[in-house]
């Protein structure tokens, strides 16, 4: 049986970013047509870039990725998205995918609250 030492999402991401800059460095065309999917894919339309990021948070559950994770949490909390709706987008993943998202969705709750904690900081400080 494997442990999980938590690491907050910020710390996540500060962990992944020097990995993603050598990568990009390597293969600058993949990642810049990685970001223009992305930029498509979580545009306003029909479904609001918020919604969208729920959807995205959950497949990160789904997949157990902790950068998924971190990334669409923030994303979401960016977004306005609120701990509720968080939690019950986190929900549909226990149906969707069973046990292993009772624990990766309990991470990714902790992980958006973090994010939404600093989101409403930044707000109050403007």
């Amino acid at each position: 049986m494997s442990e999980h030492t938590h690491t907050s999402g910020a710390e996540t991401l500060r962990a992944l970013g020097p990995q993603h800059r050598e990568l990009r460095q390597a293969i600058p065309e993949v990642y810049q047509g990685f970001g223009a999917l992305s930029g498509a894919a979580f545009a306003d339309g029909a479904i609001d870039r918020k919604t969208k990021e729920l959807m995205a948070l959950a497949i990160g559950v789904v997949e157990g990725c902790d950068g998924c994770i971190a990334s669409h949490a923030q994303a979401a909390a960016r977004a306005g998205a609120t701990d509720q709706e968080a939690a019950e987008a986190i929900g549909v993943t226990f149906l969707m995918h069973g046990g292993p998202a009772t624990i990766h969705g309990a991470r990714a709750y902790q992980v958006f609250r973090e994010f939404r904690a600093a989101a409403d900081a930044g707000e109050r400080a403007s």
